[in-house]
């Protein structure tokens, strides 16, 4: 009889682990917030060189805008490999890379959709990354554009970027850009 219990109580704890299982029981839990550490704000000062001429471009247009567009590149890619330098001019220390695509967005006006992520390489923030999604039109003074996520020292990422233009070749399409980013993370 106490062999026939033993029994009957294995089969009932088994059945409640599989039953929980089931319902999504190991495919997520509730995690407390207290365990993650007071959230920091951190600003960050960078040079994005945005290089369409010579042998070794960092950007390059993969997608052509629609020629009735032409003038304000509506319809048009392009994948960029940027270096992030800690000062204007091209030769200053490479503290990173913005590593993404922007394209044409707007038919009225120099509108571009940014999204690329930069990745640092340098310093306390070597193998982090910020992502950055969001409309640019170049011609204004000052853009603002919204942090959406990061990884390593910023997960958690959230905050937004300003984009100020230092330098722009209209010959060969050289760019350089400042961006100061205010970056909440944990």
């Amino acid at each position: 009889m106490s062999k026939l219990i033993l029994i009957l109580a294995a089969q009932i704890l088994l059945l409640a682990i599989f039953a929980s299982a089931e319902d999504g029981g190991y495919f997520a839990s509730t995690m407390n917030p207290k365990r993650l550490q007071k959230e920091k704000l951190t600003h960050l000062r960078v040079y994005w060189h945005d290089i369409r001429s010579g042998q070794n471009p960092s950007s390059i247009m993969i997608q052509p805008p629609v020629k009735k567009y032409s003038s304000t590149y509506f319809g048009s890619i392009t994948m960029i490999d940027n270096a992030l330098t800690s000062d204007v001019p091209i030769n200053s220390t490479v503290v990173g890379r913005a590593q993404g695509f922007y394209a044409g967005a707007a038919q009225r006006q120099l509108g571009f959709l940014m999204a690329m992520t930069f990745a640092f390489k340098t310093g306390e923030y070597n193998g982090s990354t910020i992502t950055i999604l969001g409309r640019n039109t170049v011609l204004s003074e000052v853009r603002e554009m919204p942090v959406v996520g990061g990884s390593g020292i910023f997960r958690f990422a959230r905050g937004y970027v300003e984009a100020r233009t230092k330098s722009f070749d209209l010959k060969l399409g050289d760019a350089n850009v400042e961006y100061n980013c205010f970056v909440l993370h944990y």
